[in-house]
This record gives C-alpha cells, sequence and structure tokens, in this order.
C-alpha cells in the first residue's frame, strides 16, 4: 500500500543533516561543507521507492540569532517542524553529546509527531567513547535512537526502514523523478556558494550571497551568469585572490558541479559586489530567496 509524508531534519549547526537527506535520497539535494550554517533555506528532498514518496525537509542548524538572515534561518526550522510525520534529530557522534542537544530533543519530544535521535559520524569515534555519551538520551522521550555514518552509508538501511514505516499519507506530492522543491536556479546558485564554502576561510562564506542574474539554455551550453554578494572590501578581495586565481578556482569548481547537475555544458559568469550589511538589508535578502514573509 502506497504511503508518503513529510520527515523534518533538524539539530545544530555542521552535524550533517544535508548529508544525511543526500545519502537517503542518493542524489545531492542539498550542498554540503565541513563549515556550520551551510544550509540557509528550508529546501525539501524527495525519497521515492515503490511504495513511498518520502519528502524531507533540510534546515539550517540552530544558532544564535545576530542578522535578519539568521532570523529567516531560525523561522525556516519553525516552518519546517510544522505538519509532519516524523522528526529526525540529528547529533555529532564524534563530539560529546551538549545539553543544547538534549533540551532542544525535549522541546521536539512535546509535540505530537514522533522523534528520531539520529547520531551521526560514528566512524569518526569509538564504542567505548560513543556509549557513555547515548546514556544522555535516556533522559529523553524519543521513539528511537540510531547510531550512523552518513558519509559512509553505516547502518543508513534500519533508519530508511523506519522512516518508511512512519509515513501515513495517500498521496503523492511530487512526481517520481522531482528530486526536490527548489528550482534549477536556486540549484546553481547553492553550487556556487557550495565551491566558495570550500575554498575560503571561515570568516567569509558567512557574508557571502549569490543570485542568479541571468541563465539561458542555448543549443550547445547553458550561459550562466551570477553576482556574489559580500559585506566588506576585504572580502571581495579575498574571494578574487591574488591574481584572480582564487575566483578561477572558484568558477571552475562550479561550472563542473552545475555541468554535472545540468548534464550539459556551462559557461559560468561570476561578478562580486560589496553591500555592506546585506544580511540585514530585507530587499537584498528578498532578492536573493531569503524572505521572511515566504515562510508564514
Amino acid at each position: 500500500m502506497f504511503k508518503s509524508g513529510f520527515v523534518a531534519v533538524v539539530g545544530l549547526p555542521n552535524v550533517g543533516k544535508s548529508t544525511l537527506i543526500n545519502a537517503i535520497i542518493g542524489k545531492k539535494v542539498s550542498i554540503v561543507s565541513p563549515k556550520p550554517q551551510t544550509t540557509r533555506n528550508k529546501i525539501m528532498g524527495v525519497w521515492n521507492t515503490e511504495d513511498r514518496q518520502v519528502v524531507f525537509v533540510d534546515t539550517p542548524g540552530i544558532h544564535k540569532i545576530k542578522t535578519r538572515l539568521d532570523a529567516y534561518m531560525q523561522k525556516s526550522v519553525e516552518s519546517a517542524t510544522k505538519d509532519i510525520d516524523l522528526l529526525l534529530y540529528v547529533i555529532d557522534g564524534s563530539k560529546p553529546i551538549q545539553k543544547k542537544d538534549i533540551n532542544a530533543l525535549n522541546k521536539y519530544c512535546e509535540n505530537n509527531y514522533p522523534v528520531f535521535a539520529v547520531v551521526n559520524k560514528v566512524d569518526l569515534t569509538e564504542y567505548d567513547k560513543l556509549f557513555p555519551e547515548l546514556e544522555k538520551l535516556n533522559a529523553v522521550k524519543v521513539e528511537e535512537v540510531f547510531c550512523i555514518s552518513a558519509l559512509t552509508n553505516k547502518n543508513l538501511e534500519p533508519l530508511k526502514e523506519h522512516i518508511k514505516e512512519k509515513m501515513t499519507d495517500d498521496i503523492k506530492y511530487f512526481l517520481d523523478d522531482q528530486l526536490s522543491d527548489k528550482t534549477i536556479g536556486f540549484m546553481v546558485a547553492e553550487a556556487i556558494r557550495e565551491k566558495m564554502l570550500w575554498r575560503l576561510n571561515d570568516e567569509v562564506p558567512h557574508g557571502v550571497g549569490v543570485i542568479i542574474d541571468e541563465m539561458t539554455d542555448n543549443e550547445k551550453f547553458v550561459q550562466i551568469t551570477a553576482t556574489i554578494f559580500c559585506e566588506k572590501s576585504n572580502h571581495k578581495n579575498i574571494i578574487i585572490g591574488s591574481q584572480g586565481q582564487k575566483i578561477k578556482e572558484i568558477g571552475t569548481d562550479a561550472r563542473l558541479a552545475i555541468e554535472k547537475m545540468l548534464d550539459k555544458k556551462v559557461n559560468l559568469s561570476l561578478w562580486i559586489k560589496v553591500k555592506p550589511d546585506w544580511r540585514n538589508r530585507e530587499g537584498v535578502l528578498g532578492n536573493i530567496g531569503y524572505a521572511l514573509d515566504e515562510l508564514d
């Protein structure tokens, strides 16, 4: 019997939420990087099997609000946990479980949906270190606890089977070949931002936004022009790099990723503009795709 439903994936920054969703779906729907707050939007990834359609809602990491962009990210998390069939709370198993994790789990367990605690990155620790940490989860009323590695697919199958059992709806929300609710333009912009996260130091990427100015599908290739926003002139210099080397590297990495996504040759042009304090400017945030009112 066919069933479908929605699964919110939440947790602190950099615990592997996007990597987990990509691993379950088997395709890349969310960008990943070793830096916290890689995900900024609520992104839906669709997992189709013969008898199930599971819509995963990837969310930004839970963190303190300092800017309007932070407020958008936090509201994305709150929006993602409404009208769901299941919540996966992802924890970094390579580190001690934090009090913030326990508090968040207790809050989510008060709602009318089941909660699974998913302890990720167990490939980066040892059992004698992990077991005492898992005992902390005895204090919360989660329905299930899973110890997995999304990166290596360790113990992923039992988690997938339990997720499928929680689906309750009888309709298909997305077509069988649709992997995400986001547009191609959004995915292209995210691919560019992902490569910046990998290529730049810790400070700069969090002050960067990407907007697609043009995307034209010609017969032989796709022409894409994108603008990168940053907050400071020295950040612009860092992004460009010595003799333009850094922006060339970012552009090459992004072009190859986009070509794989679109299955077509891409001609990518990147421009950089300094917009001071853009993370607090509603007009700029809306143009880039971070409009608070869209989450109401």
